[in-house]
């Protein structure tokens, strides 16, 4: 499965403890996203299409109206980064 980088970056962001916040307006339909870390930083790279192509490769899932967290596949999906928090 081809991921592209700023799925690449949200999927890392979320597999290190971070949500996916989602808004709807009326109805059923998802209008805004925002995703945001682990120590509460907003990662602006994600937007609906980023946020939509994630949801259809069922890279990020949500339970019961919750956040939208790293699914199962989308941990074995994301590919292994450094991590600069110790540097």
């Amino acid at each position: 499965m081809k991921i592209s980088r700023n799925e690449q970056r949200a999927l890392h962001v979320l597999a290190l403890g971070g949500r996916i916040l989602h808004e709807r307006e009326s109805g059923p339909k998802i209008t805004s996203v925002i995703c945001v870390t682990r120590e509460g930083m907003i990662l602006s790279d994600l937007d609906m299409t980023i946020f939509n192509k994630l949801k259809r490769k069922r890279l990020i899932e949500s339970r019961c109206g919750s956040p939208y967290h790293i699914s199962k596949r989308g941990r074995l999906s994301v590919r292994a980064q450094p991590d600069n928090q110790g540097a």
